[in-house]
């Protein structure tokens, strides 16, 4: 079964009895940080830098030689680096996760826009893995013989999790509370329809942990 759809709008018309609880989109910072490695970028660049200069300083090379080794470095680096931002900026103006009272949706795309829909039933396990700052990253593993292509879902999606690909809400604020709110929401929608729920509130959604349906229906 595909859990692909058309793209829908983002407060679009919702089935009857079918709410949304929570909408929000990725941190640019944390998409260029995380996903686009902007970091490593300069440090790399950096490096480079402080690699060259000993060299022409160990060569004998006068001040202006040098200024232009730096100048040529930085160059590169700055233009590196500012894609990279450019690219995460636009990912999370044009990226919208929602939450509701039913299903997981995720929006998406630049110039390609599309819409993944993940209804609670198909979600196996959650993680949550939260930084500093409060924002956070929400893994979820679909179970059964459902599949998503982790190249069409990139950057949302669990790092390295290429054979079962892992959708994720990345960088969102507040990610412990929607972490909750999920949590939340599975349990009241698995009671409504006396199905098994892969996701208790509370403790079921943990730091870097991923909880199996099993673990969950015996702690609820």
């Amino acid at each position: 079964m595909s859990i692909f759809a058309p793209n829908l709008p983002v407060l679009g018309p919702l089935p009857p009895g079918e709410t949304v609880i929570w909408q929000g989109r990725p941190q640019w910072r944390g998409l260029a940080l995380r996903a686009f490695r902007v970091r490593q970028v300069a440090i790399y660049f950096g490096l480079l830098a402080l690699w060259r200069v000993a060299s022409d300083v160990s060569a004998g090379q006068g001040v202006i030689a040098i200024a232009m080794t730096i100048f040529w470095l930085a160059a590169p680096c700055f233009a590196a680096c500012g894609v990279l931002l450019l690219l995460a900026w636009a990912l999370s103006r044009t990226t919208h996760y929602t939450i509701t009272s039913r299903r997981i949706v995720m929006q998406f795309g630049v110039a390609l826009p599309m819409t993944l829909n993940v209804p609670f039933r198909i979600i196996g396990a959650a993680a949550l893995r939260s930084y500093a700052d409060g924002s956070g990253d929400i893994s979820l593993a679909i179970s059964g013989e459902n599949r998503v292509a982790y190249s069409m879902l990139w950057p949302h999606v669990r790092p390295w999790r290429v054979a079962r690909a892992e959708p994720m809400l990345r960088s969102v604020d507040d990610a412990k509370e929607v972490s909750e709110l999920l949590a939340r929401a599975v349990v009241a929608a698995a009671t409504e329809t006396g199905s098994m729920a892969p996701i208790v509130a509370g403790k079921a959604i943990a730091d870097g942990r991923a909880i199996p349906p099993q673990a969950a229906a015996a702690a609820a």
